[in-house]
């Protein structure tokens, strides 16, 4: 099996099961005749806005089943130590139902799984929300869906090692047929691509063939564990050192130079859009309209009703289009951008390249290295959390050692 290979990275940092960031509380027994009254009255005057996960009351059975029940009084100040630190306004509904305070712990964050919510519970009662949405991996990959990820990924290592300097390179998929729909390398240097400035044309449509010629799908695929740290700086690579184009001080006409934003992701994204262009051709104000559609659907989320939407025109526009061999079925099968594709690159995205797969409607990123400079996927930053984001993606790592890098290339 090869799922073991294919680690989810979560959106959040994960906690260390039995060391979780904790604070102290005022909290008291109470008898739960009285719960209601005194709940209600907490909510009011002692709201516990920033631990929402933390249930206000716990409930324990005691020995001949009798039921006690503690209540959350107020958070304790840091390096309170004395019981007599109560807040005033809470020392009249203390005496009024003659509760005894003491200080306790609670977990600060909420759980980000099963295991991590029971955990918490140890020290006090917390709620435990898993995601509502499913997306393929998550709790596990079929053993074909294995292979296919590995070889899509060993296919992006050797694009990434075909020249002499290793850089990053990228491939997007459409996992829903198995399909190659573009590839690139990082372009930020004409040396890092290619030796006959022939980079600087514009990208060229990829064949699937750059797949299904290079593996045998009956080949299993043997991978050892990868290395936590990678022995060489990889200086190459345009997002571990986004800002390395700025030290080098090459000029716009230097033969040397190309764009600093040509990473591998960002030039796939544009093989992709040359790619639509190319097969669902149009004229006029059609690219106008595909704009508007953009800001009309600007609150796109990734759930799966919206993740069908496509570009339309309306009648007028498929009259033109058919009087040139392209048909209304046609038009309307025109993805919008990258929703649902899949995308494979040899080292994790910088912020700018997580934010390019945001925009393009990623559905899920496989990449093989950390990276510990720039990383916005898991080493640095993890966007894939980010709430206020209109889109998300699941992001996945596939484990790969170091020595696929540097195998030989015949």
């Amino acid at each position: 099996m090869n799922n073991h290979l294919i680690v989810h990275v979560p959106d959040k940092q994960p906690h260390d099961l039995h060391h979780q960031p904790t604070v102290c509380i005022f909290a008291s027994a109470i008898d739960p005749k009285h719960a209601n009254q005194i709940l209600r009255r907490l909510n009011q005057i002692a709201p516990l806005e920033d631990l929402r996960h933390v249930k206000r009351i716990q409930k324990k059975v005691l020995e001949g089943g009798q039921i006690q029940l503690s209540v959350i009084l107020c958070l304790a100040s840091e390096g309170d130590n004395q019981l007599d630190s109560v807040p005033p306004h809470l020392q009249e509904l203390i005496s009024s139902y003659q509760l005894s305070p003491f200080i306790t712990k609670v977990c600060k964050y909420a759980a980000t799984s099963k295991e991590e919510w029971q955990e918490q519970c140890k020290f006090w009662p917390t709620s435990y929300h898993p995601r509502t949405y499913n997306i393929d991996g998550i709790t596990g990959f079929s053993e074909e869906d294995s292979q296919s990820i590995l070889k899509f990924m060993q296919s992006t290592v050797e694009l990434a090692t075909s020249d002499d300097l290793v850089v990053n390179a990228a491939l997007i998929v459409d996992p829903s047929a198995k399909q190659l729909i573009s590839s690139a390398r990082d372009q930020v240097y004409a040396w890092n691509n290619c030796k006959d400035n022939s980079c600087s044309r514009k990208p060229e449509l990829s064949s699937p063939s750059i797949i299904s010629s290079r593996f045998d799908p009956q080949e299993p695929l043997h991978l050892n564990s990868s290395s936590k740290q990678l022995k060489q700086p990889y200086t190459g690579v345009a997002c571990l050192y986004p800002w390395q184009w700025a030290q080098k001080k090459y000029h716009l006409q230097s033969s040397n130079y190309l764009h600093p934003l040509q990473h591998a992701a960002i030039v796939a994204i544009e093989s992709s859009a040359a790619r639509d262009r190319c097969l669902f051709p149009s004229e006029g104000n059609s690219e106008e309209k595909y704009l508007e559609l953009d800001r009309q659907n600007s609150s796109w989320t990734s759930s799966p009703a919206k993740r069908q939407k496509t570009a339309c025109t309306n009648g007028e526009d498929d009259d033109k289009l058919n009087s040139h061999g392209q048909t209304s079925d046609q038009l309307q099968a025109r993805p919008y951008l990258c929703t649902g594709y899949d995308i494979y690159l040899v080292w994790e995205p910088c912020t700018m390249c997580a934010m390019a797969l945001v925009h393009q409607r990623i559905r899920r990123i496989f990449y093989a290295f950390p990276n510990p400079n720039a990383g916005a996927l898991g080493s640095v930053h993890r966007l894939q959390g980010e709430k206020s984001l209109n889109h998300h993606y699941a992001v996945f790592r596939v484990l790969l050692p170091e020595e696929a890098l540097h195998k030989s290339h015949t």
